[in-house]
């Protein structure tokens, strides 16, 4: 259902994290495959700072971003599932929001096991495997690896229910998360409410912080 004007339901933070999170999972990969292992703890710097922006940003930011706007209970997303529904609301659905959660969880055991990660020949590590021994530096890399896959296919899931959502259900999912606005919303309670700068620079700085300090190896 298509109303005349259409609904706003996604922020620029919100936006601009998924866009570059998207942008910059696939830089770090090709960085690896080639061997560019700077850029690829460059990239996965950025990727840290914008996770503890959006972990933030989930807590304080605008009402379609918080966490408690889209994780449900498991019997709301049963009943979700159940309900064969055509109406559309702002936000992610229930089925939506735990996709996020584990994409994020995801990213947080990504980022975290490249931090500490050793390769074989000791050669190329993590700014943070200092801090522990060269057979947990391995094992660390070796789940950063395993982590990945699975974060390819989850990945994967999201896209095909993303394409379902398109050509079953007649509703697009991309368009929203590039302009900010719905023109498919049919209850527009629950429309995007702002948190505005303050509260962006908050999570801004805390991210950034964040980032530089790993980097250079969180010296005390």
């Amino acid at each position: 259902m298509s109303l005349t004007s259409p609904v706003r339901v996604w922020d620029m933070p919100t936006r601009l994290f998924h866009w570059l999170v998207v942008g910059l999972v696939g830089f770090s990969w090709g960085a690896a495959e080639y061997g560019k292992m700077d850029l690829h703890r460059l990239s996965g710097s950025v990727l840290l700072g914008l996770v503890a922006f959006r972990l933030i940003w989930g807590l304080i930011g605008s009402n379609t971003a918080r966490f408690g706007s889209f994780l449900r209970s498991p019997s709301a997303v049963i009943a979700y599932l159940r309900s064969n529904r055509t109406g559309h609301k702002p936000g992610h659905n229930p089925v939506g929001g735990y996709s996020v959660l584990a994409m994020l969880l995801l990213l947080i055991l990504q980022i975290g096991t490249g931090l500490f990660a050793v390769d074989i020949d000791g050669l190329e590590s993590g700014p943070l495997s200092y801090l522990v021994s060269f057979d947990q530096g391995r094992t660390a890399a070796e789940f950063h690896e395993l982590s990945f896959t699975v974060l390819q296919i989850v990945v994967a899931i999201h896209m095909l229910a993303v394409l379902f959502y398109l050509v079953v259900r007649k509703r697009n999912l991309v368009r929203p998360m590039v302009t900010g606005y719905d023109r498919q919303i049919d209850n527009p309670a629950g429309a995007l409410v702002p948190a505005g700068w303050g509260r962006f620079l908050i999570a801004a700085v805390i991210g950034i912080g964040l980032a530089w300090w790993t980097a250079i190896g969180m010296p005390v």
